[in-house]
């Protein structure tokens, strides 16, 4: 199959919706010869920070000569981003060969379920060592949790989330991110405190406490615990000091608290979504000022959680639909939006409210898939 055939393929997985266990997802990984088997997987699991560390330990990899493997989601900009290798979206002839073939074994397997697959053969097809996946949900029964060979376990955050899913409290949402410790040390962000921190000291993992020497590019405060997660990682794996510094600051990270100034505004683009996530967007708006906001969420999330966060940095919000299948319907993002700020506008598409917004800071913010038309739309204008 072409690229273009395959994208349909895929696609249509997506009516199958979410189906979580690992045998589905390991009887894939068997008819694709186990690819996971051959590389040297790096797992990342967490409420919050899987993509930043997920981007320091590639950058650090990648700085000591590894050749490395990255498969992440969801999609910022583009869908070619979630699987990477050595930073770089995979080539055409490499995604059609691994995705072509996972999806002619795939059975009744979920999109994301072969899409793991997928890029797991794609990175044993290109001579990888190393491969750094990032869960999708959860941990426990995510398909991710059903490679074998791990070298490592990282635990970035623990927040409530997808309760409805995970468990109502903070121990089972632990318990799920503890299912990617299986075989391997593990690695927790010091950013984890209280009940769940002694959850996974029970369990014997390593502490990163948000100290690192090496300076970082990311913005917000939560960056010098992924860093350091990233940093207590990578010398677990044994990799030399130079090659760890010069990682972490070339790490880059699009979607989040990502600035762009043009034609005398700050655009400030943050897939924050959820109620923890919004704490570093809050933190990092009180450097801004005659802030206004565009906000859209889906359905599973927590609005007024998130935009309380934001209560007093704002003059006003424009509520929109985000375009997915899951989004939440617009009067009740417009309703909790009325909950939590004076002035309250609507509009149909992210574009349509940047069209009416004149402010001299623009945040987009609420879920990654709002991000791709704001960023077209500051673009053509730069």
């Amino acid at each position: 199959m072409d690229k273009k055939a395959i994208i349909s393929a895929l696609d249509k997985l997506t009516s199958r919706g979410m189906d979580f266990g690992l045998e589905r997802e390991r009887k894939l990984l068997d008819a694709l010869s186990s690819p996971d088997k051959k590389l040297k997987i790096i797992h990342i699991a967490g409420s919050n920070g899987k993509g930043s560390v997920a981007e320091y330990i590639t950058r650090i990899l990648t700085a000591a000569g590894k050749r490395t493997g990255t498969f992440t989601s969801p999609a910022v900009y583009d869908y070619f981003e979630t699987v990477r290798i050595d930073g770089k979206p995979i080539d055409d002839g490499l995604f059609e060969r691994a995705f072509g073939q996972a999806l002619d074994v795939c059975g009744n397997c979920t999109r994301f379920e072969v899409e793991t697959a997928a890029a797991l053969y794609a990175f044993e097809l290109a001579g990888c060592e190393y491969a750094v996946v990032e869960c999708g949900l959860g941990g426990l029964y995510d398909a991710t949790n059903a490679v074998a060979n791990k070298e490592i376990a990282i635990i970035t955050s623990i927040s409530l989330e997808h309760t409805a899913i995970l468990g109502g409290s903070i121990k089972d949402i632990c318990r799920h991110k503890a299912g990617i410790i299986k075989n391997c040390p593990a690695v927790v962000s010091g950013c984890v405190k209280g009940e769940a921190r002694e959850y996974f000291e029970d369990l014997g993992a390593t502490f990163a406490d948000g100290d690192t020497e090496y300076g970082f590019n990311l913005n917000g405060a939560c960056q010098r615990y992924n860093a350091a997660t990233a940093v207590a990682a990578a010398r677990l794996l044994g990799i030399e000091e130079k090659f760890i510094r010069e990682g972490i600051e070339k790490a880059t990270l699009l979607g989040r608290l990502e600035r762009i100034d043009a034609n005398g505004t700050t655009y400030i683009l943050d897939g924050a979504h959820n109620e923890e996530a919004f704490t570093p967007l809050a933190e990092y708006l009180k450097n801004f000022k005659d802030i206004k906001i565009i906000y859209g969420c889906l359905s599973d999330k927590d609005a007024d959680g998130c935009l309380k966060k934001l209560e007093g940095l704002a003059l006003s919000v424009t509520a929109v639909k985000p375009e997915s299948p899951r989004a939440m319907p617009l009067e009740k993002i417009e309703a909790a939006c009325k909950r939590h700020f004076k002035e309250v506008d609507t509009a149909q598409t992210v574009s349509g409210a940047l069209d009416k917004i004149k402010a001299r800071t623009v945040v987009v913010c609420g879920t990654f898939t709002l991000l791709k038309e704001a960023k077209s739309w500051i673009e053509k204008r730069l």
